[in-house]
């Protein structure tokens, strides 16, 4: 059994759902989670208020109050590929992750994330991620070291005053010579069924990328694109890339749902997160953090 190190929290909803008491909320907001795995653990004293007061299964349900709690999951995977640290100061951290590391607990996944692998290997507890990617993608991530500054790094990606790059493969099957062209996307993202994914409906543009080809290789039917998100919906570059009729290759999510199986580590996306480039907060300085990791077409 793992079990996180550090507590998850949530705060109740302002509008109470139709329970009586913060147990009843539980199994309803983790409908994945078995109701005797909560009552074990309320049991158990593992859940508990902001003051460090337990919650027992009589405890009411009362709109906004903080509820924190620690993740365990029977079988955590272990992924065996490396993280490394960019950079760090005081007030940042830039690292890269690896293909199939999830960023930050969730899922099957609670010590086996890259935040957790960096506040054990820096010894810096308040380590905080900026912002995700997915699991299965590779790349640069930010982490806020400084808890006193960390609100204005969150401000650059809530001003959308970061400018992310990233690479993609993708199988093009074409004749046509697309080195050099460029294509601006935009369109409307929906959350879509099952719920993890996302799908383009119609209404109002709330998403927009630009990509761009780099190189194409005729003889494997493969090129290699730069992606550049303006806006930073979930899944937006796996969408545009298909949007454009060129799903990334290895892509277990789109244009069509795989079945659930284990990671196949000879065959990760090929997306990667591989330049950030800002005017830093602090020190008001430009920042321009690039990933040493490429994609390749051989």
């Amino acid at each position: 059994m793992a079990i996180s190190a550090q507590s998850s929290k949530l705060s109740l909803p302002q509008t109470n759902p139709g329970v009586a008491t913060v147990l009843e909320y539980l199994i309803l907001k983790f409908p994945y989670i078995d109701a005797s795995i909560w009552q074990q653990r309320i049991a158990e004293g593992k859940v508990h208020y902001h003051d460090g007061t337990a919650i027992t299964a009589q405890s009411p349900f009362k709109a906004q109050q903080r509820i924190y709690y620690y993740r365990e999951v029977e079988n955590e995977p272990i992924i065996p590929f490396k993280e490394a640290v960019i950079f760090q100061d005081q007030h940042l951290l830039v690292a890269y992750k690896p293909h199939f590391l999830a960023v930050t607990p969730g899922g099957a996944y609670i010590n086996e994330c890259l935040q957790n692998r960096l506040r054990c290997s820096t010894g810096i507890a308040d380590l905080q991620a900026l912002h995700r990617l997915d699991r299965v993608t590779a790349g640069l991530v930010m982490f806020s070291v400084n808890p006193a500054t960390r609100h204005l790094y969150h401000h650059l990606f809530e001003a959308r005053n970061i400018h992310k790059t990233y690479q993609a493969i993708a199988n093009v099957r074409t004749t046509e010579g697309l080195t050099g062209q460029q294509w601006e996307i935009k369109n409307h993202i929906a959350q879509a069924s099952p719920k993890f994914r996302m799908g383009i409906t119609e209404g109002p543009a709330n998403s927009h990328s630009i990509i761009r080809c780099l190189q194409q290789c005729t003889k494997t039917q493969k090129a290699l694109f730069e992606l550049s998100p303006i806006t930073g919906k979930t899944h937006q570059l796996r969408l545009h890339m298909q949007t454009l009729g060129w799903p990334i290759l290895n892509d277990k999510y789109y244009p069509k749902l795989q079945p659930q199986s284990a990671d196949n580590y000879a065959t990760p996306l090929q997306l990667l997160a591989k330049s950030l480039k800002f005017i830093d907060p602090v020190t008001e300085q430009p920042r321009h953090f690039w990933c040493e990791h490429s994609l390749s077409l051989s």
